[in-house]
Protein backbone atom coordinates (compact mmCIF):
# COMPACT_ATOMS: atom_id res chain seq x y z
CA UNK A 1 0.00 0.00 0.00
CA UNK A 2 2.90 2.36 0.74
CA UNK A 3 4.12 1.96 -2.71
CA UNK A 4 0.37 3.13 -4.20
CA UNK A 5 0.71 6.12 -2.15
CA UNK A 6 3.99 7.48 -3.16
CA UNK A 7 3.21 6.74 -6.91
CA UNK A 8 0.12 9.13 -6.26
CA UNK A 9 2.59 11.69 -4.76
CA UNK A 10 4.64 11.19 -7.32
CA UNK A 11 1.86 11.95 -9.61
CA UNK A 12 0.57 14.77 -7.85
CA UNK A 13 3.45 16.59 -7.53
CA UNK A 14 4.04 16.60 -11.08
CA UNK A 15 1.07 18.50 -12.21
CA UNK A 16 2.18 20.91 -10.12
CA UNK A 17 5.75 21.63 -10.94
CA UNK A 18 4.74 21.71 -14.66
CA UNK A 19 1.81 24.63 -13.34
CA UNK A 20 4.57 26.49 -12.02
CA UNK A 21 7.27 26.36 -14.44
CA UNK A 22 4.37 27.30 -17.40
CA UNK A 23 3.79 30.33 -15.51
CA UNK A 24 7.78 31.35 -14.42
CA UNK A 25 7.52 31.34 -18.42
CA UNK A 26 4.56 33.40 -18.55
CA UNK A 27 6.60 35.87 -16.14
CA UNK A 28 9.50 35.66 -17.72
CA UNK A 29 7.73 36.36 -21.57
CA UNK A 30 5.81 38.90 -20.01
CA UNK A 31 9.50 40.65 -18.42
CA UNK A 32 10.96 40.20 -21.74
CA UNK A 33 8.06 41.70 -23.83
CA UNK A 34 8.20 45.26 -21.44
CA UNK A 35 11.31 45.35 -21.82
CA UNK A 36 11.06 44.88 -25.92
CA UNK A 37 8.06 47.60 -25.86
CA UNK A 38 10.08 49.57 -23.13
CA UNK A 39 9.88 53.24 -24.27
CA UNK A 40 13.04 55.10 -22.98
CA UNK A 41 11.89 59.15 -23.88
CA UNK A 42 11.33 59.49 -20.68
CA UNK A 43 14.57 58.56 -19.95
CA UNK A 44 15.84 60.97 -22.68
CA UNK A 45 13.69 63.81 -21.56
CA UNK A 46 14.58 62.96 -17.74
CA UNK A 47 18.38 63.52 -18.99
CA UNK A 48 17.32 67.17 -20.55
CA UNK A 49 15.33 68.07 -17.52
CA UNK A 50 18.28 66.83 -15.39
CA UNK A 51 20.92 68.90 -17.43
CA UNK A 52 18.24 71.95 -17.70
CA UNK A 53 18.13 72.39 -13.51
CA UNK A 54 21.92 71.73 -13.38
CA UNK A 55 21.95 74.97 -15.70
CA UNK A 56 19.68 76.86 -13.92
CA UNK A 57 21.01 76.29 -10.69
CA UNK A 58 23.00 78.87 -11.25
CA UNK A 59 22.92 80.31 -7.65
CA UNK A 60 22.69 77.72 -5.30
CA UNK A 61 22.40 78.96 -1.05
CA UNK A 62 24.72 77.81 2.12
CA UNK A 63 24.69 74.06 1.09
CA UNK A 64 24.90 74.02 -3.05
CA UNK A 65 25.62 70.65 -3.41
CA UNK A 66 22.71 69.14 -1.43
CA UNK A 67 20.53 71.83 -2.91
CA UNK A 68 21.42 70.44 -6.19
CA UNK A 69 21.26 66.90 -5.30
CA UNK A 70 17.49 67.31 -3.90
CA UNK A 71 16.71 69.84 -6.82
CA UNK A 72 17.80 66.73 -9.36
CA UNK A 73 15.55 64.41 -7.48
CA UNK A 74 13.06 66.36 -6.54
CA UNK A 75 12.47 68.14 -9.86
CA UNK A 76 12.72 64.35 -11.54
CA UNK A 77 9.95 63.14 -9.10
CA UNK A 78 7.61 66.26 -9.67
CA UNK A 79 7.54 65.22 -13.40
CA UNK A 80 7.30 62.24 -13.41
CA UNK A 81 4.51 62.48 -11.22
CA UNK A 82 2.92 65.06 -14.10
CA UNK A 83 3.65 62.73 -16.54
CA UNK A 84 1.86 60.23 -15.11
CA UNK A 85 -1.21 62.13 -14.31
CA UNK A 86 -1.36 63.53 -17.94
CA UNK A 87 -1.01 59.81 -19.06
CA UNK A 88 -4.03 58.90 -16.58
CA UNK A 89 -5.64 61.75 -17.34
CA UNK A 90 -5.50 61.22 -21.55
CA UNK A 91 -6.65 57.26 -20.92
CA UNK A 92 -9.85 59.03 -18.94
CA UNK A 93 -10.56 61.26 -22.00
CA UNK A 94 -10.31 58.52 -24.16
CA UNK A 95 -13.18 56.47 -22.01
CA UNK A 96 -10.67 54.60 -20.97
CA UNK A 97 -10.88 53.04 -17.75
CA UNK A 98 -7.67 51.91 -15.39
CA UNK A 99 -7.17 50.36 -12.39
CA UNK A 100 -4.72 49.38 -10.08
CA UNK A 101 -2.34 47.32 -12.92
CA UNK A 102 -3.13 50.35 -15.03
CA UNK A 103 -1.93 52.39 -13.12
CA UNK A 104 1.31 50.75 -11.69
CA UNK A 105 2.22 50.53 -15.35
CA UNK A 106 1.72 53.81 -15.82
CA UNK A 107 4.04 54.55 -13.00
CA UNK A 108 6.35 52.03 -14.36
CA UNK A 109 6.86 53.35 -17.91
CA UNK A 110 7.49 56.79 -16.94
CA UNK A 111 10.32 55.73 -14.01
CA UNK A 112 12.74 56.46 -16.52
CA UNK A 113 12.62 60.08 -15.79
CA UNK A 114 13.43 59.94 -11.88
CA UNK A 115 16.17 57.58 -13.21
CA UNK A 116 17.77 59.43 -15.63
CA UNK A 117 18.05 62.41 -12.73
CA UNK A 118 20.15 59.64 -10.47
CA UNK A 119 23.25 59.45 -11.77
CA UNK A 120 23.50 63.36 -12.28
CA UNK A 121 22.75 63.46 -8.39
CA UNK A 122 25.08 61.46 -7.39
CA UNK A 123 27.77 63.02 -9.78
CA UNK A 124 27.44 66.20 -7.92
CA UNK A 125 27.22 64.07 -4.17
CA UNK A 126 30.48 62.56 -4.86
CA UNK A 127 32.17 65.87 -6.76
CA UNK A 128 34.03 66.20 -3.47
CA UNK A 129 36.19 63.36 -3.44
CA UNK A 130 36.89 63.67 -6.61
CA UNK A 131 38.30 67.30 -5.22
CA UNK A 132 35.81 69.45 -7.61
CA UNK A 133 34.86 72.75 -6.41
CA UNK A 134 31.10 73.79 -6.29
CA UNK A 135 31.20 74.82 -10.04
CA UNK A 136 33.32 71.78 -11.01
CA UNK A 137 30.48 69.94 -9.31
CA UNK A 138 28.33 71.73 -12.02
CA UNK A 139 30.09 70.92 -14.37
CA UNK A 140 30.55 67.40 -13.69
CA UNK A 141 26.73 66.58 -13.08
CA UNK A 142 26.03 68.73 -16.51
CA UNK A 143 28.07 66.43 -18.46
CA UNK A 144 26.77 63.14 -16.51
CA UNK A 145 23.21 64.47 -17.62
CA UNK A 146 24.08 65.11 -21.03
CA UNK A 147 26.21 61.22 -20.99
CA UNK A 148 22.74 60.12 -20.03
CA UNK A 149 20.68 61.50 -22.23
CA UNK A 150 22.78 60.40 -25.38
CA UNK A 151 22.94 56.74 -23.60
CA UNK A 152 18.98 56.48 -23.67
CA UNK A 153 18.57 57.97 -26.45
CA UNK A 154 20.86 55.40 -28.26
CA UNK A 155 19.14 52.38 -26.24
CA UNK A 156 15.71 53.74 -26.96
CA UNK A 157 16.47 53.40 -30.57
CA UNK A 158 18.63 49.55 -30.03
CA UNK A 159 15.64 48.28 -28.33
CA UNK A 160 13.16 49.53 -30.83
CA UNK A 161 15.21 47.68 -33.43
CA UNK A 162 16.68 50.63 -35.13
CA UNK A 163 19.38 50.04 -37.45
CA UNK A 164 23.47 50.75 -36.21
CA UNK A 165 23.41 53.80 -38.08
CA UNK A 166 19.68 55.19 -37.00
CA UNK A 167 20.76 54.47 -33.37
CA UNK A 168 24.17 56.73 -34.31
CA UNK A 169 21.98 59.42 -35.03
CA UNK A 170 19.75 59.60 -32.04
CA UNK A 171 22.65 59.28 -30.33
CA UNK A 172 24.07 62.33 -31.99
CA UNK A 173 21.21 64.38 -32.49
CA UNK A 174 20.66 63.97 -28.71
CA UNK A 175 24.61 65.18 -27.64
CA UNK A 176 24.15 67.86 -29.91
CA UNK A 177 20.49 69.05 -27.64
CA UNK A 178 22.94 68.31 -24.58
CA UNK A 179 25.99 70.60 -26.52
CA UNK A 180 22.61 73.36 -26.81
CA UNK A 181 22.62 73.05 -23.35
CA UNK A 182 26.32 73.48 -22.46
CA UNK A 183 26.04 76.54 -24.62
CA UNK A 184 23.16 77.80 -22.58
CA UNK A 185 25.28 77.64 -19.62
CA UNK A 186 28.03 79.13 -21.11
CA UNK A 187 26.48 81.84 -21.86
CA UNK A 188 24.26 82.66 -18.69
CA UNK A 189 27.39 82.32 -16.92
CA UNK A 190 28.52 85.85 -18.86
Amino acid sequence: MMPSHASERGTEAAPRTEGRAERRAERAERRAEQRTHADYTGGVYGSMLAASVIVGAGSLGQFPRLELVLLLVLTGGVFWIAHVHAQLFGARLTRQAWDRRVVMRVCRDEWPIVKAAVPPAVAVAVSPLLGLDVQGALWFGLSVAVAGQVGWAATAARRAGAAWRQVALSAAVNLLLGMVIIGFKLWLKK
